[in-house]
């Protein structure tokens, strides 16, 4: 018999060589760019918060009278207390025995495989926490929308931008957090996304959403990751304890088309820069998908406008926005599409403990999984993202994307 590939192939010797050649975006902008901070962190009953006080009311104690009249009366200035607690964040991964073993017969590999999952554990979750930084305008937590209600594995949604083959997920009612295809209702399992084709997504078993209105959440995640710029940089909605409902300063500014994208121009975003300095803010940056910005860059085109990418202090490129001094227009892969955020970044933090680490309580990073045949490891970070002023920044919507 001729020897073939085919029936050597058990006692051939695997051979890898180079470098893991990584496939995935790993690029992190918004995160890299805003101030982190353990300041105002403390620890009470209850968990980790962040704490600080926000003046909301200027002294009103101000008279002109004629003379030898009465002045008016005295007043004071308005403050509110906000008291914001911080999101655990947690990344796990997990070796058997058996891969255990190689450290036997060959600790470079071991050595090699354990270094390649820590270290890019934490490149997955930086890249996840950069998606965070801005959040969904749909609700905290959610990565896409569902966009039928039909009853199949596969289902159309608005955008695939924040998902993935593999991702583990809850379908849940946005509104109430009820499930079509989630564990937040008893006898239903997370689903897995199977394959994404176009915007058409196939999960790891049936479901059927009996109206639109459904959300696509990373497993058990819903309403429990930190506040992104969608919700922080809102003219509604509560923000850290405070409605602008009854503290109407607590309001951030807003320019839209009532959801139908248009078409970009200059004007509106000086507004952007105007409504944010009227009340106090000064914008230093404007994080914007990659479509906006080829809108922003064919903008200057048409106004036969010439420029280069700047350098910006932070190490930062982007296209310089003229307001009086340049502003970097800075594209993120991870911004959602047809928005730009005006940004007074003195007034943006990420509040958090410290960066993520490695869960080393009892003294080691990998612990065996009682009665199993495994070893795991931990990281973790308990942060947030937060502002002190909320109306010195702007969102300027409804963009229409070159």
């Amino acid at each position: 018999m001729t020897a073939t590939m085919t029936t050597v192939n058990a006692g051939l010797k695997e051979v890898y060589e180079g470098k893991i050649v990584n496939q995935l975006n790993e690029e992190q902008v918004a995160m890299k760019r805003i101030e982190r901070t353990a300041e105002g962190v403390i620890d009470t009953v209850g968990g980790k918060y962040v704490t600080f006080p926000i003046r909301t009311q200027r002294n009103a104690g101000v008279s002109y009278r004629a003379e030898n009249t009465q002045i008016g009366p005295a007043a004071r200035q308005g403050y509110s207390a906000v008291q914001v607690p911080l999101k655990y964040g947690y990344g796990r991964f997990a070796f058997t025995g058996q891969v255990m073993e190689l450290a036997e017969t060959n600790y470079q590999a071991f050595a090699n495989m354990a270094d390649e999952e820590m270290d890019r554990l934490k490149g997955d979750l930086n890249k996840d926490q950069n998606r965070i930084a801005y959040g969904h305008k749909s609700g905290n937590g959610v990565l896409a929308m569902i966009n039928d209600t039909a009853t199949s594995a596969t289902h159309a949604v608005v955008d695939t931008q924040y998902l993935e083959i593999g991702q583990i997920v809850d379908v849940l009612v946005v509104a109430s957090g009820s499930a079509t295809g989630g564990i937040q209702s008893t006898n239903v399992a997370p689903v897995t996304i199977t394959n994404i084709s176009g915007l058409n997504v196939t999960f790891s078993s049936s479901f059927g959403p009996a109206t639109v209105g459904h959300g696509v959440y990373r497993f058990g995640n819903r309403i429990l990751e930190p506040t992104g710029f969608n919700q922080i940089v809102a003219a509604s909605g509560a923000l850290h304890g405070l409605d602008p409902a009854t503290v109407p300063i607590w309001a951030a500014n807003n320019i839209n088309n009532s959801g139908t994208p248009i078409a970009m121009t200059e004007l509106k975003m000086i507004t952007a820069c105007d409504l944010a300095r009227r009340k106090g803010g000064k914008t230093s940056v404007i994080f914007t998908s990659l479509g906006v910005r080829r809108s922003y860059f064919n903008l200057l085109t048409q106004q036969r406008r010439y420029t280069e990418m700047k350098s910006f202090p932070g190490g930062f490129q982007g296209l310089p926005f003229n307001y009086g001094t340049e502003i970097p227009l800075v594209e993120d892969p991870d911004a959602p599409v047809n928005r730009a955020w005006f940004l007074d970044e003195s007034k943006v933090r990420v509040f958090r403990n410290k960066d993520w680490y490695f869960a080393t309580a009892d003294g080691d990073i990998l612990k065996w999984v009682r009665d199993f045949d495994l070893w795991e490891g931990m990281m973790k970070m308990y942060w947030e993202v937060g502002t002190s002023q909320r109306d010195a920044h702007t969102l300027y919507d409804d963009i229409l994307e070159s």
